[in-house]
């Protein structure tokens, strides 16, 4: 008996894998080990035919073969198929998030602008921006990725800088982002109702200065290093809206009203969003602006900061339970002290009444915070005041409870005296009567308790915007010195989150609930892999969770 690995090809142009017994002229069919429709799963099945025919006809040195040092390592018996590891890819990023991409209508904004070779340009540009979502590198990466792993030997480091420069040369910009805003507007069904505004800080390794890289205040904690800052505007649910890039020493506080101009004008905003901001963001110069804009918005209050009248109003209120909350209206006169920025010692006082409410709720555990972090600080500063040496009147500057203490001077002999520090034990009465609420104000005076809280608790969105592009897309380090270039890489992350977040949003409707984070999604695309053959791609079968979301991408 002489047995033999026949490949056979079908009519429909798969390919049957057969062990024959050769007899004579002819030939018997001993076992059909499967059928391949591509290149990798032949290789596979020959693999399979070949230890078969070990077992059904073995030989001396079958019988003696020793395990190889690969074996040890991996626990597996270990062989070659040949089959190149070049024809296999990965089609996640092209097929899932292009996918998305094609969906948001970008490339017909890239076709607006004239610029030369516009299709090979955008598809450099749609690269880049899968590449920000799955691997995150450097553009020389990016050019060595392509060539190693997709075969692309068609881009240089000067043409995707080229590319860089028209980004920002041409009104590529506003264009990319009106195909953002306009489909998040769609996702709103054109209903702009509520808008968040923040400031973040991306840092430089560098230590020299330019026209936008400055130092100042880091929110990274990163201090006397180069700096730009990023003001965000997204939606409720955090999608990106439109985004401004500011010198790093800029105070923040300054670039609100110049972003929702901008906003404004580029998007020609038929109706004024509510907006929402941190309470260092809104300053009583943005309310007065907002205010005569005809802008409608909601800050967080400290209420443990306000005037000592306002405080006893709100102490005397009584909350029944954790959903119970109460309104005071704030008649007041707002100032503005604001200076020339050709003459900072100009400074000129601005006066404006705006009628606002200030919503007060209450939750038990937020209470039990606040007694535990007070009794921890008081029980702090008493240590210290009992060490007279110790206590410095800076110390009284660094901790918010320092205004629990009093000062008090105490005549020595001669012109001599001492001053004292004691706790005032009123004044942390009052502040007990103030555990557990939470204010917030706004001049809008339709919507409702529920409604105005709701939309200040989901500005955490746009907290996760900034962490998602820190971490997930690894904004920075941005690998540039040029002002134009950086702001193109800011550019690219921005399309990358939008379209980040649209892979999100397709991922709940379609109530796809997997037991992992969204690194371990963006691990899947990366491994669903493919092959070319000749003038076509095949597609590897996709495991479960695969399936779950090309179907949710591609709405099956």
């Amino acid at each position: 008996m002489y047995l033999h690995i026949r490949k056979k090809k079908n009519p429909s142009g798969s390919v049957s894998v057969q062990i024959i017994d050769r007899k004579n002229r002819g030939y018997k069919v001993i076992e059909t080990i499967g059928c391949a429709k591509n290149n990798i799963e032949l290789e596979l099945l020959v693999s399979k035919a070949k230890e078969r025919l070990k077992e059904l006809q073995p030989t001396l040195f079958d019988l003696y073969e020793e395990k190889d040092e690969k074996e040890e390592i991996l626990g597996k018996k270990v062989e070659f198929i040949d089959i190149d590891n070049d024809i296999i890819f990965s089609i996640g990023g092209e097929l899932i998030l292009g996918k998305i991409i094609k969906d948001l209508g970008c490339e017909d904004y890239f076709k607006k602008v004239k610029i030369r070779k516009v299709e090979k340009r955008f598809e450099y540009f749609k690269d880049l921006v899968i590449l920000r979502i799955l691997y995150q590198g450097s553009k020389l990466y990016f050019i060595d990725y392509r060539k190693i792993f997709r075969r692309k030997n068609d881009i240089s480091v000067y043409s995707v800088y080229r590319l860089l420069d028209k980004l920002y040369f041409t009104k590529l910009k506003d264009e990319l982002e009106k195909c953002v805003f306009k489909h998040t507007l769609k996702l709103l069904n054109n209903q702009l109702i509520v808008t968040f505004y923040d400031v973040t800080t991306l840092h430089f390794e560098s230590e020299s200065e330019d026209d936008l890289r400055k130092i100042g205040f880091s929110k990274e904690g990163k201090l006397n290093r180069p700096q730009i800052q990023i003001g965000l505007l997204t939606t409720i649910e955090g999608y990106p809206l439109g985004y401004e890039i500011y010198e790093g020493n800029k105070f923040e506080g300054h670039t609100l009203i110049e972003s929702v101009k901008n906003i404004e004008k580029k998007f020609n905003l038929k109706h004024k969003p509510i907006i929402v901001a941190d309470r260092g963001m809104l300053n009583n110069c943005n309310l007065i602006e907002l205010e005569n804009k005809g802008y409608k918005y909601i800050i967080g209050a400290r209420i443990k900061s306000l005037k000592d009248d306002l405080k006893s109003q709100i102490a005397s209120l009584i909350f029944k339970n954790d959903s119970d909350t109460k309104e005071i209206v704030l008649n007041e006169t707002i100032t503005c002290n604001s200076k020339n920025k050709s003459n900072k010692n100009n400074q000129k006082t601005i006066k404006k009444y705006i009628p606002q409410r200030l919503i007060l709720s209450f939750f038990t555990q937020r209470m039990k915070k606040d007694k535990y972090l007070r009794e921890k600080a008081i029980e702090k500063l008493e240590k210290k005041l009992n060490d007279s040496v110790k206590f410095q009147k800076s110390d009284l500057k660094l901790s918010p409870y320092a205004k629990f203490i009093d000062l008090e001077t105490k005549s020595l002999r001669g012109d001599n005296c001492q001053i004292v520090y004691k706790i005032n034990e009123d004044k942390i009465k009052l502040d007990e009567k103030l555990d557990g609420i939470k204010g917030y104000i706004t001049n809008d005076f339709t919507l409702s308790h529920n409604e105005i809280i709701s939309h200040y608790t989901n500005l955490y969105n746009i907290e996760k915007a900034f962490r998602i592009s820190k971490t997930d897309l690894k904004i920075r380090p941005v690998y540039h010195r040029l002002e134009n270039r950086i702001k193109a890489h800011i550019l690219i992350s921005f399309i990358a989150y939008a379209v980040y977040k649209e892979f999100e949003r397709r991922i709940k409707i379609n109530n796809i609930n997997l037991p992992f984070s969204y690194k371990i999604l963006m691990e899947l695309i990366l491994n669903m892999k493919a092959i070319e053959d000749e003038d076509k791609i095949q597609l590897l079968k996709f495991n479960k969770y695969q399936k779950l979301i090309f179907n949710a991408v591609f709405n099956l």
